[in-house]
């Protein structure tokens, strides 16, 4: 149960960090980007399979991050976006790995 919650801790502060990141990087823009999730598994990848231990491809985390939008925007989620994708994420990686 601990390592969950150290799981979550370090997935909300992964995607605080990136969000600031991605906003900088789409200055001129005031940080919109369509293809935004292309952008957010680049910079998360490594550090996000390094305390996962995982291998996730690019394409799996750009899936990861379309899916927890779609269903944020449809539950209608008041919950800070950072918290909701940590706990999609750790969801659908316990899904997957029980699949294996």
């Amino acid at each position: 149960m601990e390592s969950n919650l150290i799981l979550h801790r370090q997935l909300v502060d992964l995607f605080k960090e990136t969000g600031p990141a991605h906003h900088q990087a789409y200055f001129k823009t005031n940080g919109a980007d369509d293809e935004w999730p292309l952008w957010y598994a680049d910079f998360m990848q490594e550090k996000l399979n390094a305390f996962l231990k995982t291998k996730l491809t690019r394409s799996k985390i750009v899936q990861l991050l379309v899916d927890a939008a779609e269903e944020q925007e449809a539950s209608g989620s008041k919950v800070d976006w950072t918290e909701y994708y940590a706990e999609f994420f750790l969801r659908n990686l316990r899904s997957a790995a029980k699949e294996q």
